[in-house]
């Protein structure tokens, strides 16, 4: 295995039998799954450094602190007229991806989730489908161990048993996923607080195979499906060329970016921009989706016990609309006072704090990404036109949160760790008061996804076909978030790992056919 530039010039004029763009969540399953045959030789490109022995990004509680720094690509995202422009979206420069620099809070989405995928046009990723991709994922899951059990979070899992009357779940997992409250399934490992990441799991094992190349500092700019992925590392910019196909995993942002990049995209809009049409596909970019969460922040009366996995490790789903049969409304408990957009809105930051983050997990939103000019070292345009959807049903959801965690506030033991509620402040109780709080102060919690969507192949607006296959390119495929048709009630890195899985058992048929 490669992980240094020096072998570069050794590698120069090597072709893999796949290339697999991106060592992220989906990008280390694959390679790490195709690469266990030892006569397929693999590429794995990742822009970002190794993660190996590096314990900045190995223990599970450091994540917020890799936020916009050396490991975070740390994209901006254009104005938003009904929501919060200040965002960033943070995207993982590492191996692993964000695997590597997520809270690692793992849930196998409800059955209804895939439901709408194959209603979508995604035939063969039903729930029952998915389940034995589920069942043989690599990573250490379980709910958060006794040992990092906050008091504080305790409390607030028997406040939300008693004041909604929801069930409490010892493990979110263990039976098809429903409402309830209770700690979330993390994965990591306890002992050692060092997170079970796709690199952790996936590719560490494997570091010495001699038919898998780890390229971390190389980042792909250009896809040419006949002559190779153009990539830059240390200054010089090389070729590295698939002879069976290319296997794209950058992520719901970066992937469509390569590929409008690269002349793959709405026709109309890469010659804008003065790009080379290589392949006319509207869908590219379009259907970008994320989970949009608002910020309820209470002053603690007194200091908050240290133990706990990654500072949210417990959270409540409840069905809040008459007749529904999955969770629409989610809320992580954040142990830590999460106060970077009620500071910039004025509200006070106290020594101890806390909140509940009202999410919206089915948001009907859409918005697109596109890209500012041709250069490839510019920043895509992020446009996820939060709260825009014509209904208001985004919005009402996060005004439903703001009430029902007050409800909670107000619920024994939990009430008793509350000095005074600091944002949005008890003053603020009308529908559209909270509903401007609640926009000007959400942030998101970096699931990108949708925009190389999923669809039959007789859907002109689809990207990939059922197979991951790119529309109209026989040797590309797509694996990772981009290829959602709609969001999953829950975090995605579960499903992204399953579509990693997916792609690797899609791709070996092949070769064995070959």
């Amino acid at each position: 295995m490669s992980t240094s530039r020096g072998r570069w010039r050794a590698l120069e004029t090597i072709e893999y039998d796949v290339v697999v763009v991106g060592g992220g969540t989906a990008g280390s399953v694959v390679a790490s799954r195709l690469s266990a045959d030892p006569r397929v030789r693999v590429a794995l490109i990742e822009g970002g450094p190794s993660d190996v022995g590096d314990q900045r990004i190995l223990q599970l509680r450091n994540w917020i602190n890799l936020l916009e720094g050396e490991f975070d690509y740390d994209y901006p995202i254009v104005a938003q007229p009904r929501g919060n422009s200040h965002l960033r979206h943070a995207r993982a420069r590492v191996l692993g991806g964000c695997s590597s620099h997520n809270t690692m809070i793992s849930f196998m989405p409800p059955p209804e989730d895939f439901a709408d995928w194959v209603d979508a046009g995604a035939a063969g990723w039903s729930y029952e489908e998915m389940v034995p991709l589920w069942k043989r994922l690599a990573v250490t899951i379980a709910p958060v161990a006794q040992r990092d059990r906050n008091p504080l979070a305790e409390d607030f899992v028997t406040a939300c048993h008693s004041a909604l009357g929801v069930p409490v779940h010892d493990d979110f997992n263990a039976a098809p996923f429903a409402d309830g409250t209770g700690f979330f399934p993390v994965g990591y490992h306890p002992e050692t607080g060092v997170r079970s990441s796709a690199s952790v799991a996936y590719l560490h094992p494997h570091l010495d195979r001699p038919n898998l190349d780890i390229l971390t500092e190389h980042w792909a700019f250009r896809l040419d499906p006949e002559r190779g992925v153009s990539v830059s590392s240390g200054g010089q910019t090389k070729i590295i060329k698939a002879r069976h196909e290319y296997v794209l995993c950058a992520g719901a942002i970066d992937t469509p970016r390569l590929l409008l990049l690269s002349g793959i995209g709405p026709a109309a809009e890469l010659e804008r921009l003065g790009i080379a049409v290589r392949h006319d596909l509207p869908g590219v970019g379009k259907n970008l989706l994320d989970h949009p969460e608002s910020l309820i922040l209470w002053e603690a009366s007194r200091p908050i016990p240290p133990m706990s996995a990654m500072d949210s490790d417990a959270g409540l789903f409840v069905r809040r609309e008459p007749g529904a049969t999955r969770p629409d409304l989610m809320f992580h408990l954040y142990q830590i006072p999460f106060t970077f957009n009620t500071e910039r809105l004025g509200y006070d930051v106290p020594e101890h704090g806390f909140g509940m983050t009202p999410n919206v997990p089915r948001p009907r939103s859409v918005g697109r990404l596109t890209l500012a000019d041709a250069d490839p070292a510019t920043k895509p345009l992020l446009d996820f036109r939060y709260f825009t959807d014509p209904g208001g049903y985004d919005e009402r959801t996060i005004v439903d949160g703001l009430r029902l965690a007050r409800e909670v506030a107000a619920t024994e033991p939990f009430a008793s760790w509350i000095a005074r509620e600091i944002a949005p402040g008890p003053a603020l109780r009308t529908d559209e008061q909270l509903s401007a709080y609640g926009r000007a102060a959400h942030h998101t919690v970096y699931h990108p996804a949708g925009t190389c969507r999923m669809g039959a192949a007789t859907d002109d607006a689809a990207v990939v076909d059922p197979l991951l296959r790119l529309r109209g390119v026989p040797n590309v495929r797509v694996a990772d978030a981009s290829v959602f048709p709609t969001m999953t009630s829950v975090n995605p890195m579960v499903t992204v790992l399953m579509i990693g899985e997916r792609a690797a058992d899609l791709i070996s048929a092949e070769l064995a056919g070959h």
